[in-house]
Parts: structure tokens; C-alpha cells; sequence
């Protein structure tokens, strides 16, 4: 286990890591919202690039409300990520509970064109405990 990165996904030769943080800075408890940046690092540990085309995120909150997020790229990228290369981005969400999860996957491309998905682990989004 990466202690830097502790929740990992592997499919194929793709690799997803990611880090999670807790921002007071940005959240409002009185206002009932929560703010994570997480970052993400997608390893290529394949023989041949690979082309992150698309992203698809599963968000629940602390009620079991589930959003479907999807999108091109991540952070108005498409990057193209060389053998034994990775992709490194920070992004952020927020919620109106101080807790939830998040998951998803990424639509990858090989150079020869067919496409799969990589999974991306489900990680916690865990803010301070709350007080009455």
C-alpha cells in the first residue's frame, strides 16, 4: 500500500491512486456544506500509451443520495500517458453532509484505438465529526 496514496484500482495496465483531504478552509458547517480535494495519479504500467478520453464519477452523500457525474477528460484534459508515464490532477467536491464517497471509472483508449474502462476506487469523504 502507498501510504501517500492509499485507495488503488488496477485494470489492465492501468493504475488509479488516489489521495484524499478534508478542506475547513472551504467548507461552512453552518451552512451544511463540506469541501474534499482529492488527488488523483493514473500510472500506465502497460507497454503502449494509453488516452484518458473520458471521466464517470459515482458521488453519495451521507443520506445515500447518489449523483452520476460525467464528462470529457479531467480538469479540460485528455491526456495521452506514455508507457510506465503517469497522470497527476487535484480536483475537488462538495457536499451538503460531512460525510459520502465517491467511485467511478475512466474511459481509456490504446493506441490501436479500442477503448476500456479503469476503475477508479471507491475512497471516503469523511469531514469533522458534527456537534448539536
Amino acid at each position: 500500500m502507498n501510504a501517500l496514496f492509499p485507495h488503488v484500482a488496477q485494470t489492465e495496465d492501468v493504475i488509479v491512486r488516489v489521495a484524499v483531504s478534508f478542506l475547513p478552509e472551504q467548507s461552512e458547517l453552518a451552512k451544511e456544506r463540506w469541501f474534499w480535494a482529492y488527488h488523483i495519479r493514473v500510472e500506465n504500467c502497460g507497454e503502449g500509451p494509453v488516452q484518458l478520453l473520458n471521466r464517470h464519477w459515482y458521488i453519495t452523500d451521507g443520506r445515500g443520495f447518489r449523483q452520476e457525474v460525467e464528462g470529457e477528460g479531467v480538469v479540460g484534459e485528455q491526456p495521452m500517458i506514455g508507457p510506465g508515464e503517469a497522470f497527476d490532477y487535484v480536483s475537488g467536491c462538495p457536499l451538503t453532509t460531512p460525510n459520502g464517497a465517491m467511485e467511478g471509472s475512466y474511459t481509456m483508449q490504446r493506441a490501436d484505438g479500442s477503448e476500456f474502462e479503469a476503475a477508479i476506487p471507491r475512497f471516503p469523504l469523511a469531514g469533522p465529526a458534527v456537534t448539536e
